[in-house]
C-alpha cells in the first residue's frame, strides 16, 4: 500500500471535562499533545490536527500540522473525525485520539500493513475491546456512513466501526493507555 494515500487525524477538540486543558498538561515534560504529535511523526505519514480551536502559541509552534477546525464543535469524535475527512483526500486514514501518549508509530505501521483489497477499516483488538480512536478507516467509507449513524443519533465511533468491513488486529493494550483524570497523569509517563 502507498503510504502517500494514507493520513493520520489526530483528534484533539473533546471537551475534556474531568481534566480541562488535559493536552497541554505536561507529560515528561511536553504537553499531552505534543507528546502524542511526535509519537505518531515517526511513522512518517501525514498528519493533520483536528481541533476546535487552536492551542497556546508555544504548542502551536510545535504542532507542524495542518490544522482542521472544526465547524461544528461538541459533536463528539465521530462527528469531527467525519468532518475531517470531509476537508482531505486521503484514500485512508487513522483516526487517533490526542490523549495516547503510550501510542507509537510501530501501531499505525502494524495496522497499515494488516490492510487488505475490500476492507473499509482495520481495527486494534485487545482483552476483547476495540481501539476504533486508534484505527485505520477508508475515508470514503466514513464520508458515506457518518451521516446515517448521526440521522439514527449514533455518535458513537464503536457504531461507525459496526457498519463497516472491519478486519481486527491483535495489539497489545498498553499502547492505548488515555489520559481522562487527573490521576491517569501519572501512568502516562514513559514506561521503564
Amino acid at each position: 500500500m502507498d503510504e502517500r494515500s494514507t493520513a493520520v487525524i489526530l483528534l484533539a477538540g473533546g471537551e475534556a471535562r474531568r481534566l480541562p486543558g488535559k493536552l497541554e498538561r505536561p507529560i515528561d515534560g511536553q504537553p499531552l499533545i505534543l507528546r502524542c504529535f511526535r509519537n505518531l511523526r515517526a511513522s512518517g505519514i501525514p498528519i493533520y490536527v483536528a481541533a476546535k480551536q487552536r492551542f497556546s502559541p508555544d504548542v502551536d509552534a510545535e504542532l507542524d500540522a495542518p490544522f482542521l477546525i472544526d465547524p461544528d464543535p461538541g459533536g463528539g469524535p465521530l462527528r469531527a473525525f467525519a468532518s475531517a475527512c470531509d476537508a482531505i483526500r486521503a484514500e485512508r486514514v487513522f483516526a487517533v485520539a490526542a490523549d495516547q501518549p503510550h501510542l507509537e508509530a510501530s501501531v499505525l505501521r502494524r495496522l497499515l500493513a494488516a490492510w487488505q483489497p475490500g476492507d473499509e477499516a482495520v481495527v486494534p483488538i485487545h482483552d476483547e475491546r476495540i481501539e476504533p480512536l486508534a484505527a485505520l478507516y477508508d475515508r470514503a467509507a466514513v464520508v458515506r456512513e457518518e451521516p446515517g449513524l448521526r440521522q439514527d443519533g449514533k455518535a458513537a465511533m464503536h457504531e461507525l466501526v459496526k457498519r463497516l468491513a472491519a478486519r481486527f488486529v491483535p495489539i497489545e493494550a498498553e499502547h492505548f493507555y488515555n489520559v481522562n483524570r487527573p490521576s491517569d497523569l501519572a501512568g502516562a509517563a514513559v514506561r521503564g
